[in-house]
């Protein structure tokens, strides 16, 4: 028997080994997911929660970039608003989920993102300057100027540029990941999405890639209630995103996405399991978009500010900052200073930022080829006698 007929005959072996003889149907409701609770909203634990090790200056760390992106979307909103940028994406209500994930993995982890996950980026050590070059495409910026605002990525942490198209970073992942295991790297790849991107087929391509070919990877899903204008029950009728991971045969876990120290404590077991067992996991975080789905959206026309309201008792901020004073390692003197100090840090360093000068003409044909080939070459001098000809047209490249 060659290996190949001895693994069909495993997979045929399980596969047969519980056998019925009348019909009988496994109904949704017969594989509830439960839902990991650690932390109540007032700070106080659940009864009988085990809190995961946290040390201080860690659980600091933490909230000190939890309120460093809520201050940062709430200023690059206005500022859109104000015409400086064209477009922004907040992680409003998100922030535990996302930095929480980021929190319990490695440095060497690598990060593929959706577009609402600059916490995980702030946290790996993105500073403010480069949050603002990237938006404001000027001559820093580390993409050259290449991509729509917040479509951040930095080798240096690890983390993967983002692409628009929903879902594609997802088999990007499992691949990622496989490599790294094939090159037999003690790191793993940390994959996030929303419920939205759950219904793309990339989303299924890829967990099934990653299961079958066993690579380190744990995905991500914030379930944070909308797919843009789509409530989640009109994107599914299965039990969220979780029992699809099962389907899959991968270990799956549900957890509030608003409570850190579930969404921290759900991560470093999944870490352990994918570093150990080389398996993907999947984690979905239950929480609430808080804010519109972009800078183009008017959420009022599709959800009841009462139903915003109540998640905003849920705040992951809150939450988390009334555990830090419990536990002594915070103070509401301290909260107040730290969120005056973002804030002038934000606008003192958008104001700076956004007088450098966009980046040379000539970078749009760099960097993909060793040299330019004639073809780029010919319509790159073709754009600049169209610029020179009409230099009061495109003022923001006179002189190129």
């Amino acid at each position: 028997m060659n290996a190949n007929n001895a693994i069909n005959n495993n997979i045929s072996n399980d596969l047969n080994n519980n056998k019925v003889h009348k019909p009988g149907f496994i109904a949704a409701k017969q594989l509830p997911i439960p839902t990991l609770e650690i932390l109540k909203a007032d700070g106080t634990l659940h009864a009988g929660a085990a809190p995961p090790a946290l040390e201080q200056a860690l659980a600091r760390k933490i909230y000190q970039t939890m309120i460093y992106i809520r201050v940062l979307d709430e200023r690059m909103v206005a500022a859109q608003r104000q015409g400086r940028l064209s477009f922004y994406l907040t992680c409003t209500g998100e922030e535990a989920a996302v930095i929480g994930a980021a929190a319990a993995c490695e440095p060497a982890d690598m990060i593929m993102g959706q577009y609402r996950e600059q916490g995980a980026l702030r946290f790996r050590g993105f500073t403010t300057e480069q949050f603002m070059n990237q938006m404001l495409s000027n001559e820093k910026d580390l993409g050259k100027g290449r991509q729509m605002p917040i479509h951040y990525g930095t080798r240096a942490l690890n983390y993967m540029t983002i692409s628009s198209p929903l879902a594609t970073q997802i088999p990007q992942a499992a691949g990622y990941a496989y490599g790294q295991k094939l090159d037999g790297e003690q790191a793993c790849t940390l994959c996030y999405f929303g419920e939205g991107a759950a219904s793309e087929g990339d989303f299924h391509a890829g967990l099934n890639m990653a299961a079958v070919l066993k690579a380190p990877v744990i995905f991500v899903c914030r379930n944070n209630g909308y797919a843009i204008s789509t409530p989640t029950e009109e994107q599914f009728a299965g039990d969220g995103i979780a029992s699809r991971g099962v389907g899959y045969g991968m270990q799956s876990i549900r957890v509030d996405g608003n409570d850190l120290l579930a969404v921290y404590a759900a991560t470093v077991e999944a870490r352990k399991i994918v570093i150990e067992t080389n398996e993907p996991v999947l984690i979905e975080t239950m929480s609430y978009r808080l804010g519109a789905h972009s800078t183009s959206d008017d959420p009022s026309g599709y959800r009841s500010r009462e139903e915003e309201d109540k998640w905003r008792e849920q705040d992951p901020i809150e939450r988390m900052k009334n555990w830090l004073i419990k536990q002594q390692w915070w103070s509401e003197e301290e909260d107040t200073r730290s969120l005056e100090a973002y804030r002038k840090e934000v606008l003192d360093t958008l104001k700076r930022q956004e007088k450098l000068s966009p980046p040379a003409l000539e970078e749009l044909i760099t960097d993909v080829y060793d040299q330019v080939p004639a073809h780029l070459q010919a319509q790159y001098d073709s754009l600049g006698e169209h610029l020179r000809k009409y230099p009061d047209h495109y003022p923001a490249s006179r002189g190129a």
